[in-house]
């Protein structure tokens, strides 16, 4: 069987502690599986605050492009934000999101299809769960939002991260994952349907 080069297209996610603690870990790998995605690398660490600040770019272009989404959000809820600093409250969050992915265990994946960043992400929904749609992982196990995380100076708890695009993917795996410990050496059941032409010729 032939496959499509748009089936390589990976994806590096992972599951936050939160979702451990609440051992719901299983529940939420099945949803990408159902799917049809693939699975091609998974491994449970303690992730150390060096990965983790790699992984959270401390980039000033980057640390600012997240303040301006925090004022978005903080206009929307009537925030006084004229004396807002952007990049401030960047380096604010980039030290939430290290504390948040260093409280305990994670696990970290890396996920195989076509179209699996935008599937996988739409899977997700919001990074604010409160705001997501009904049907989507976050929404249908959290109740937190960016008001809430505010109110109480901590990270939005959403649950799990999932690279935003393939030049993202291919960074943020070479963070988590060697070379070797890549396993898409094997065929599913999904690839066999969607990727072999002579499958409905039995």
């Amino acid at each position: 069987m032939n496959r499509p080069k748009l089936a390589e297209e990976r994806i590096l996610v992972l599951i936050k502690p939160d979702v451990l603690q609440r051992q719901i870990v299983g529940e939420i790998m099945t949803r990408f599986e159902r799917k049809g995605f693939k699975l091609v690398a998974m491994k449970m660490l303690n992730a150390t605050k060096e990965q983790v600040g790699e992984h959270y770019e401390d980039n000033e272009s980057y640390l600012i492009e997240m303040g301006e989404k925090a004022k978005k959000g903080a206009i929307a809820r009537g925030q006084d934000v004229s004396e807002w600093n952007s990049l401030e409250w960047g380096r604010i969050i980039r030290n939430r999101s290290i504390a948040y992915l260093t409280a305990g265990p994670i696990v970290a994946m890396v996920i195989e299809g076509p179209g699996v960043i935008v599937g996988i992400r739409k899977l997700l929904g919001s990074t604010s769960p409160t705001e997501g749609d009904i049907g989507t992982i976050r929404a249908d196990y959290s109740f937190d939002s960016y008001a809430l995380a505010d109110v109480v100076s901590r990270a939005t708890r959403t649950m799990l991260h999932a690279s935003d695009s393939p030049e993202s993917a291919e960074r943020e795996t070479k963070i988590w994952f060697s070379k070797d410990e890549i396993c898409s050496n094997y065929e599913t059941v999904a690839e066999k349907i969607f990727f072999d032409s002579g499958w409905d010729n039995i």
